[in-house]
């Protein structure tokens, strides 16, 4: 009574009043806005439900991967070395994980990881967030953002075709990178002028840095 302050209950099942949905189109949708990942009922429920929370959810996925499968402890804390986790990453396959040691943290911020997966012995290099890098760290692409182009590996910036201002048709050159002897072009998706170009010849790069925004 405190709640509704003197309104009428609505005593029918809350479905009732809304408009019918064509799932199957809303799936299509969904699977549009996941750059064509197959969505299955369980996902679809999800994006009916909270669609903004269900993408932004998805796209973290994208980036870190199925975290959901770690341990509470874990997701919320890191390992220390000598933990050892079970994750199971797809329905009977499970990754043996056991952090092994943490090395020393460099110029840029970063630090190395040694952990064993499955008994094999693995590194990996990730930012150390209690220190600041002594060199200046790039933005990073959205990629739900279709302006932003993002570094798609780890390189150096060969050349730079396009400038701020210059209009480009889907298919232009807009930079090339040269990483393991292999230059790799970057060309436009679609027709667009370009807005600002965050990287230059010889510029060291990270995957997903943003190198260029599109208007």
């Amino acid at each position: 009574a405190k709640v509704l302050k003197g309104a009428a209950p609505n005593m029918e099942r809350p479905g009732k009043h809304l408009p019918p949905t064509d799932l199957e189109e809303a799936r299509a949708r969904a699977s549009a806005e996941m750059e064509g990942k197959e969505v299955d009922d369980e996902d679809l429920n999800g994006y009916l439900m909270y669609p903004k929370v269900f993408l932004d959810y998805m796209g973290r996925h994208r980036i870190y991967g199925p975290v959901r499968t770690l341990p509470t402890t874990t997701f919320f804390y890191g390992m220390e070395p000598g933990d050892e986790i079970s994750a199971e990453i797809d329905p009977g396959k499970t990754l043996e994980i056991r952090m092994q040691a943490v090395g020393e943290t460099g110029e840029d911020g970063e630090v190395k990881v040694f952990f064993e997966l499955n008994g094999q012995p693995r590194v990996i290099r990730v930012p150390d967030r209690m220190v600041k890098s002594a060199t200046a760290q790039r933005p990073k692409a959205d990629p739900a953002d279709p302006r932003h182009i993002g570094a798609p590996m780890p390189g150096v910036v060969a050349t730079v075709a396009v400038q701020a201002g210059a209009k480009v048709r889907q298919g232009d050159l807009l930079l090339t990178i040269e990483a393991m002897k292999m230059e790799t072009g970057l060309h436009a998706e679609r027709d667009a002028t370009v807005k600002a170009v965050h990287v230059q010849p010889a510029s060291q790069i990270d995957a997903k840095d943003l190198l260029i925004e599109m208007e």
